[in-house]
């Protein structure tokens, strides 16, 4: 059990609503019905309205809500960003113990691989030649991190991923038959990048593939030989990104969309789901369809 005022002290809100001699015993996803005093969620802006008809818990709301006239049988504590805090309420009272550092037994490490302090290695995973690994870094299982990857300090990694593996590139030789373009290049994933389960991340033919910091990749992503993700965006489940594409900061790629090799993605833009994108994209911009086209700047 916990006090609601450990969690007043810790999250900070605009204002407290209410009784704050709570003792709350779960969290839970926002329920009208809900009876239990001891339950705590939150609400977005979007639904907002849905406050004033609480009948009882914890709730994190908006801090631009008429206060006067929300019920007085429940509490509210309210943020400027209550999905934000309603995050954070969770990593700080309610997630499970980090993993403990170490290597899993069935794990395969290569030579000259270099561990930063305090990294989870899962069952199965397999760490080529002279990989970089940074601090705090968690690696579940049945990767395979192949040779001369760099892994930042803080990177989560799921389960079921290649990372470094010879991207899709051919040439036609003088009998009319396809052979490997060469990747001699590696993955570079910055600090902070969190990779879910099922994706592949390609070496670059020459340089690196990068991901830069904060970037956040769903599963089933396909980024190509040679990409640029920018820092703080996100690229979410089945999206396909082509060689050499340069996506820039605070962008987001939708499910499902396809970006062609060779395409430059300008800051803070959207790509929506199922976009097929075949030209560059100028920063701010919302593209959708296939072929995509722009459909409002991004506010």
């Amino acid at each position: 059990m916990l006090e609601l005022k450990s969690i007043i002290e810790k999250l900070q809100p605009v204002a407290v609503i209410g009784n704050a001699d709570r003792t709350i015993t779960a969290v839970n996803a926002f329920d009208i019905e809900n009876t239990d005093e001891s339950i705590i969620s939150w609400l977005n802006q979007k639904n907002s309205n849905k406050a004033y008809l609480v009948k009882s818990g914890v709730v994190l709301i908006p801090n631009t809500l008429l206060v006067d006239d929300l019920p007085s049988n429940a509490t509210f504590l309210t943020f400027e960003n209550p999905r934000e805090a309603f995050s954070k309420l969770i990593q700080y009272f309610f997630m499970k113990v980090r993993r403990q550092p170490g290597i899993a037994s069935s794990a395969v490490i290569g030579e000259n691989v270099k561990f930063g302090a305090n990294v989870f290695v899962g069952h199965n995973t397999v760490i080529e030649d002279d990989v970089k690994i940074g601090d705090n870094v968690i690696i579940l299982h049945n990767n395979s991190i192949l040779s001369d990857t760099i892994i930042g300090n803080g990177v989560v990694i799921g389960s079921n991923n290649t990372i470094g593996g010879v991207g899709f590139g051919y040439e036609r030789n003088k009998e009319n038959q396809y052979e490997v373009l060469p990747h001699i290049g590696n993955v570079v994933i910055e600090d902070l990048v969190e990779i879910g389960n099922n994706t592949c991340i390609d070496r670059a033919v020459l340089g690196s593939t990068r991901i830069r910091r904060n970037a956040k990749i769903d599963n089933l992503v396909h980024i190509a030989h040679g990409c640029e993700i920018g820092e703080n965006s996100l690229v979410i489940a089945h999206a396909m990104i082509g060689g050499s594409s340069l996506i820039g900061k605070n962008v987001w790629v939708a499910p499902n969309a396809a970006i062609i090799n060779k395409i430059s993605i300008g800051d803070d833009a959207v790509i929506g789901m199922g976009a097929v994108v075949l030209n560059n994209v100028p920063e701010h911009s919302v593209m959708v369809g296939n072929p995509a086209k722009p459909l409002k700047a991004r506010e």
